[in-house]
């Protein structure tokens, strides 16, 4: 056992030091998400800051998409003793005032993208359902998530060229989560193989002038809810978060793909009116494309990348063939949001957000799966 700088405060929840999660399971990881977008379709950034304590790594990534370009800025290196060393590198990321107030940096190299954020919340933040998923009895899935929508100042720069960013509208979520998920070099899958493959997931927080809905939703092969939560926050921290009651998901998607063109979100606030939101997704950002989320073999969260730093910058053309076929699996799009029918609680009827979806595999809403 070695000591860190956290075991002198009294946090500690197991008889371990506080380098050493409470459970052994070689999944388990502690990261930060942030994304940003300007109330348009001018780009969609993701930003990613995991450790692996039982891989002994940590990881980072920031990936922007602006017109037909994907750019991945991503660092990797041995986590070390100190879990309250959040820097991987040139990324950086400051805790100012707990649950409010961060400070996300990507100091500049010849990889084309550097930025200097710092996030404010609009919302309380709101702690989610437990995820929780067993497969073929093996517990994939066991994690907790915070969540909150909020604004952004400072800027970006992109190949040179640098953008103001001003929380009149450039707004955006994160979250935290912690726990077990699947994440490093893939094990032998034995049998796992059984499994169906399916992943049909939404998660939408949806920020207005002068609320929030956060709305999440997976379903297994079966159209069985493994997941669910909608609620309606405001930024009053004395006001109970509205519960919306169960979420009903209706995508259209563009023809011959599983890619969204729009989408209707239906909420049931128990005694209360039934409404819906109306999504458009506005950039269309692959989030699993270079930033570590499976699908590149050399560079997933939680690999060993060596006893050096790693930094590296992997740039993507949509306009490009070979490119646009890399562009698969889960989405973080920049997205519209709508009430419709005059639904709005305030008359603010339009608000900004992301819209994540995954359609994968077989689902009772496919013919055929």
């Amino acid at each position: 056992m070695t000591l860190s700088p956290l075991d002198d405060y009294p946090i500690h929840q197991a008889p371990e030091v506080m380098r050493h999660p409470a459970t052994s399971d070689r999944n388990f990881y502690d990261r930060y998400y942030f994304n940003v977008h300007g109330c348009s379709d001018e780009l969609m950034m993701l930003i990613g800051v995991g450790q692996y304590p039982n891989l002994g790594v940590t990881d980072a990534f920031a990936v922007v998409r602006r017109g037909p370009i994907h750019k991945v800025v991503r660092a990797s290196r041995e986590l070390g003793a100190d879990r309250m060393d959040t820097n991987v590198g040139p990324f950086h990321v400051e805790v100012i005032e707990g649950l409010k107030k961060l400070r996300v940096t990507l100091d500049e190299s010849e990889h084309g993208l550097t930025f200097d954020l710092t996030w404010e919340g609009a919302i309380p933040a709101q702690l989610e359902p437990r995820h929780y998923l067993r497969w073929q009895e093996r517990l994939m899935f066991n994690s907790q998530r915070l969540a909150q929508t909020g604004y952004w100042t400072g800027w970006i720069e992109i190949d040179g060229e640098r953008i103001e960013v001003t929380p009149d509208r450039w707004w955006g979520s994160r979250d935290r989560s912690w726990g077990i998920r699947p994440v490093g070099e893939p094990e032998p899958p034995g049998i796992q193989v059984k499994n169906a493959g399916t992943f049909y997931w939404l998660y939408a927080p949806i920020q207005f002038a002068d609320h929030s809905i956060l709305c999440i939703m997976q379903e297994d092969e079966k159209g069985r809810r493994v997941l669910e939560e909608a609620i309606r926050v405001w930024p009053d921290e004395s006001r109970e978060p509205e519960f919306l009651g169960r979420p009903e998901y209706h995508p259209v998607y563009v023809e011959g793909t599983r890619d969204v063109s729009t989408a209707t979100i239906a909420f049931s606030p128990p005694g209360g009116k039934p409404f819906e939101v109306r999504a458009t997704p506005l950039v269309p950002l692959h989030l699993m494309v270079g930033t570590g989320y499976g699908l590149e073999p050399d560079w997933k969260h939680g690999m060993y990348q060596g006893p050096d730093l790693k930094v590296q910058g992997v740039t993507y053309d949509a306009r490009k063939e070979e490119d646009a076929a890399r562009m698969w699996g889960m989405v973080d799009a920049a997205a519209r949001y709508e009430y419709l029918d005059g639904a709005a609680p305030t008359g603010v009827d339009t608000g900004y957000g992301l819209f994540e979806y995954w359609a994968l595999g077989p689902h009772p809403s496919f013919d055929g799966g």
